[in-house]
């Protein structure tokens, strides 16, 4: 038992340091994903289509014009 003893401390530094470093990588993530959501552009929308959308979602274009340009689209 003498020199087991010795190396009893390791362990504590071990989990010490793995908190530190998932509290390193929870920072990372939380900087990098502030709302804690991953968005990933859809592949199936031209560009052209999503900005289409979002100028409808922000009320510049009314349905008429919506549906006009979305018919012209490729």
């Amino acid at each position: 038992m003498g020199n087991a003893m010795g190396w009893m401390w390791i362990w504590p530094a071990v989990i010490f340091f793995g908190l530190l470093v998932l509290g390193f990588l929870a920072l990372m993530v939380t900087r990098y994903w502030p709302d804690g959501t991953v968005t990933t552009p859809r592949p199936d929308r031209s560009p052209a289509r999503t900005i289409l959308d979002e100028r409808y979602a922000r009320g510049e274009i009314d349905d008429e014009e919506y549906r006009r340009r979305k018919g012209e689209l490729p």
